[in-house]
C-alpha cells in the first residue's frame, strides 16, 4: 500500500530560526517533490517572558510572516499558523486536527548537541499518529 503525502506540518522555534532552520528546509524539499500543502507552525508560550510582547498572537504571527518572506518556499503552498502552550503537546495536537500525512520538525535546541533527541521531539515521535522525519541538528 503506498501512503500519499498531501499535508506536511513543519513547526519552527523563531527564537532559534536564525540559527537553525534545515527541518524547514527540508520540509520545503519534501513538500515540492511530494507536490504537498506545508504548514509552517510555530508555537507561542502561554505567558511571555518578555513584559514588552502584549499581543503573543500578533507578535509571533508577524514574526512567522517575516521568516516565511525571508525563507521563501516557491512552487508550493504555505500556511502560517501560530499556536499557544507547551510547544509538543500542541504539534501533536495540530497534527492531529489538520490530519497531517508528515511532520518534519528539528531534533533539539541548538544548544542541546548531546542528545539524539530533544523533549519536543521525543513527545511528537512517541504521541503523533502520522509520520514523523526528525532532522538532526
Amino acid at each position: 500500500m503506498s501512503l500519499e503525502t498531501k499535508l506536511i506540518l513543519c513547526p519552527v522555534n523563531l527564537r532559534h530560526a536564525k540559527v537553525e532552520y534545515n527541518a524547514y528546509t527540508e520540509a520545503v524539499e519534501m513538500a515540492e517533490r511530494r507536490g504537498a500543502k506545508l504548514i509552517v507552525a510555530t508555537v507561542a508560550p502561554e505567558m511571555e517572558r518578555n513584559l514588552n510582547i502584549r499581543d503573543s498572537d500578533a507578535y509571533w504571527g508577524e514574526q512567522l510572516r517575516k521568516f516565511l518572506k525571508d525563507h521563501p518556499a516557491p512552487g508550493v503552498e504555505v500556511e502560517a499558523v501560530v499556536r499557544k502552550g507547551a510547544v509538543h503537546r500542541q504539534i501533536v495536537k495540530l497534527a492531529s486536527e489538520r490530519k497531517v500525512d508528515l511532520i518534519v520538525m528539528e531534533s533539539a535546541n541548538p544548544k542541546v548537541k548531546d542528545y539524539l533527541l530533544g523533549t519536543n521531539a521525543s513527545h511528537v515521535v512517541t504521541h503523533a499518529k502520522c509520520s514523523v522525519y526528525v532532522v538532526r541538528t
